[in-house]
């Protein structure tokens, strides 16, 4: 009787272990995503320091989505052929050495600071859900998804609600940046401390080629289809949200800095209650592609409202409904994975990680030229302006909408 409850207690006892070790990860996702949106609430702050224009600023944070997009097939790679163990924990420290530089007042010490926190945020949130993979079941891997996104996002929210009073009177840019570093390898300690031991990741992987996941991955067309509708969704919250939206609400609505911080980490914030929503629903209605197409619809109408009607709700408001609603473009993560053999998980998250932010890289100097640039802009009336940025949002959204419809339904009932 001992060696059958060996043989069915063990498998319970691993997925426990890596359910904790997807809690850490859930926390570095959390400091991540505090490190990717604390610097729009300390643009003019970070001009001063590293001696730039507002749009010198743009530049530098812009670096963090070129390593972050290439550096997601690293470690996609990296965790399907050695394990998530030392792999994650590596991440963290490169987004804490990434951290340490940013706070140095020099141009080059902020470029080398955000391509290294971009580097190491790479292995975040592929890490989380590698680790999801192994801790939960199929049924509950979109929900865990979900709750890893809204782990994200709440660090998205304090990132710009929490830290823009901390830098106006408590600490400093630089020792928030510091002090933020030493927080995530602190925590990478702690993930590699819990995470369980994969020997056998690095044994299969040599019978293979390096790149092969990515192969199996990159022939498949739906895996293009998934980063493409994610990177259109994530786009607005990266760019419109985490970068330019303070500075937008401040200049073209008139809005006090408190009132655009406010209002602005209203997004984040909504995916706290978005990403697992919209989790549990395509988990619920067994139904991926509908879910999606739900959400993507809400950003759609919020986005028309905001940009056509800008004063029928108060902006919080209709910012909160669209960030609970952009929750959904957590959904072709789920999808990815369904459309690709299991042994490709962590090269999955990885791919679409890659195509997804290299869509926010080619979409936010693209912004930045043609809207960013002529904020405050006495060349150009605040309500125009506020106009064609809503405008801008407004066609990318429409377009993830068209692009949505050829993916393919992943989640129907098994029998």
């Amino acid at each position: 009787m001992n060696v059958p409850a060996a043989v069915i207690h063990a498998p319970r006892k691993a997925e426990t272990a890596y359910a904790i070790a997807w809690g850490f990860a859930a926390v570095f996702y959390f400091l991540e995503y505090a490190s990717r949106s604390a610097p729009a609430v300390m643009i003019p702050e970070l001009a001063q320091a590293f001696g730039v224009t507002a749009l010198g600023v743009s530049a530098i944070l812009g670096t963090y989505y070129y390593t972050y997009s290439t550096t997601s097939l690293v470690a996609g790679i990296l965790l399907d052929r050695f394990g998530a163990r030392y792999v994650v924990p590596s991440g963290m420290a490169l987004l804490a050495a990434g951290c340490v530089l940013f706070a140095v007042p020099q141009a080059s010490m902020g470029n080398i600071g955000r391509l290294l926190q971009g580097a190491g945020s790479a292995f975040a949130f592929t890490g989380a859900v590698y680790l999801a993979s192994h801790g939960f079941s199929a049924k509950k891997l979109a929900t865990a998804i979900g709750f890893t996104q809204c782990f994200g996002m709440l660090g998205g929210t304090m990132g710009q609600i929490a830290v823009g009073p901390l830098i106006h009177g408590v600490v400093g840019i630089g020792q928030f940046w510091m002090g933020l570093g030493v927080v995530v390898l602190l925590v990478a300690v702690g993930l590699l401390l819990v995470t369980p031991r994969e020997a056998h990741a690095a044994v299969a992987g040599e019978k293979r080629s390096f790149l092969e996941p990515y192969k199996v991955v990159l022939s498949n067309p739906q895996s293009y289809i998934c980063g493409i509708v994610s990177g259109l969704l994530f786009a607005p919250t990266t760019i419109g949200d985490m970068v330019w939206g303070v500075r937008l609400f401040q200049e073209d609505r008139l809005f006090s800095y408190h009132d655009a911080v406010f209002a602005i980490s209203m997004v984040p914030f909504g995916w706290v209650f978005g990403c697992p929503l919209f989790g549990w629903l395509a988990d619920a209605l067994h139904r991926r592609k509908l879910a999606l197409l739900i959400g993507v619809s809400a950003m759609l109408v919020c986005a028309l409202q905001l940009t056509f009607l800008p004063g029928a709700l108060p902006s919080w408001v209709t910012l909160l409904v669209f960030g609970i609603a952009s929750g959904a473009a957590m959904i072709p993560y789920t999808i990815i994975k369904e459309v690709n053999p299991d042994n490709v998980k962590g090269s999955a998250t990885g791919a679409i990680n890659f195509i997804t932010f290299s869509v926010t890289a080619l979409l936010g100097p693209v912004f930045s030229k043609h809207i960013g640039k002529t904020i405050g802009s006495s060349m150009i009336s605040p309500e125009l302006h506020f106009f064609k940025s809503g405008l801008f949002w407004v066609g990318v959204i429409a377009l993830a909408l068209l692009v949505s419809f050829a993916l393919r339904e992943t989640g129907k009932r098994t029998s």
